[in-house]
């Protein structure tokens, strides 16, 4: 049985984060299920090609460098990077947190996990040891949409079909069909978007995918449908959302080879020493002042905010609090 893109995104997911090699285009064919059916190498190239793309396209931190004991390009994940920072939740945050936890825990997700690891090891890759205790991050199934929808587009997508479903524009409204032509699918803050051209108003639509309802169903002949060069899925869907809207701009230094996820918001502005460490200044265009001084803090001593003064103020506060020191030096009860 075919596997379908979304088992062989996941997979190959997973083989990126559990290792600490670069590895080859030819090594993920061998390894990852879903590649190895290719009818030819220009096949898969054109495949890894678009699944790299949607990996960006999702967020995830895609590295590349020179694969171990071979002058070939290799990849991988940066588990550091991709791992969430330290965040605060409220009772509600926190409940969806357990929602999340219970789907990773399920049968079907542990399984598809394992048989991954299984083949990695199978083809000669090498699998950190402490990976197996370390859940790959899921998203709670109310801000994705269902797995069906999920699935359903990505495989439109993939297969260059038009698609159609019934959509809410906000909780309280009533459900419309809507034809679309598909493009991508994008996250932002924790939340899913399609990106496409909506054919009955004729232009370019969001949709949330947990305002989807079930069943999506795919439209008309393959190959039909492409994404038009030089479209921006993520700065469309900023655009839409306002997460686009740059309030300011923070001046933050970093340690030299860490804190990758801050160094892919921001531009290097020089190389220096901090505290006799080697590091670098970057310059970090702020959408929410809240959220990047989550994302600092989460970073420890790795960052160091040099401007503005109310930044470094706050990943204060929030380091403090995390060490269990309250603002005024005394302890924090908990």
């Amino acid at each position: 049985m075919a596997i379908s893109k979304v088992e062989r995104l996941m997979n190959l997911v997973i083989c990126l984060l559990s290792t600490r090699q670069f590895l080859t285009a030819e090594k993920i064919r061998e390894s990852v299920a879903g590649y190895s059916d290719s009818a030819s190498h220009e096949a898969f190239s054109r495949m890894f090609e678009r699944d790299k793309n949607e990996l960006r396209d999702l967020g995830i931190p895609l590295e590349t460098g020179q694969a171990k004991g071979s002058s070939a390009e290799g990849y991988r994940i940066n588990r550091t990077a991709y791992e969430l920072p330290e965040v605060d939740l409220d009772a509600t945050e926190a409940a969806a947190v357990a929602v999340a936890a219970r789907l990773w825990g399920s049968p079907e997700m542990v399984s598809a996990s394992q048989t991954a690891l299984l083949k990695l090891r199978a083809a000669g890759v090498q699998v950190d040891s402490d990976f197996e205790a370390v859940p790959v991050s899921t998203v709670p199934a109310r801000t994705r949409g269902s797995e069906d929808s999920m699935r359903k587009l990505l495989e439109a997508i993939d297969a260059g079909r038009a698609v159609t479903f019934r959509h809410r524009s906000a909780p309280t409204e009533e459900f419309a069909t809507r034809t679309v032509q598909p493009w991508g699918v994008v996250t932002l803050r924790g939340r899913w978007y399609l990106v496409g051209h909506d054919v009955d108003r004729d232009a370019t639509r969001t949709f949330r995918l947990s305002r989807i309802a079930d069943p999506v169903q795919a439209i008309g002949p393959e190959n039909a449908v492409r994404k038009p060069p030089g479209i921006d899925l993520r700065a469309i869907v900023d655009k839409v959302t306002g997460a686009g809207s740059v309030t300011g701009r923070a001046v933050v230094w970093v340690t030299a080879g860490r804190a990758l996820e801050l160094r892919r918001l921001g531009t290097m502005r020089e190389s220096r020493e901090f505290g006799g460490r080697p590091g670098e200044t970057l310059e970090i265009p702020v959408r929410s002042w809240e959220w990047i001084a989550r994302l600092i803090a989460g970073h420890g001593d790795d960052a160091v905010v040099l401007e503005p003064e109310s930044l470094r103020s706050s990943v204060q506060d929030k380091l403090r609090f995390a060490a269990g020191v309250d603002v005024d030096g005394g302890e924090v009860v908990r």
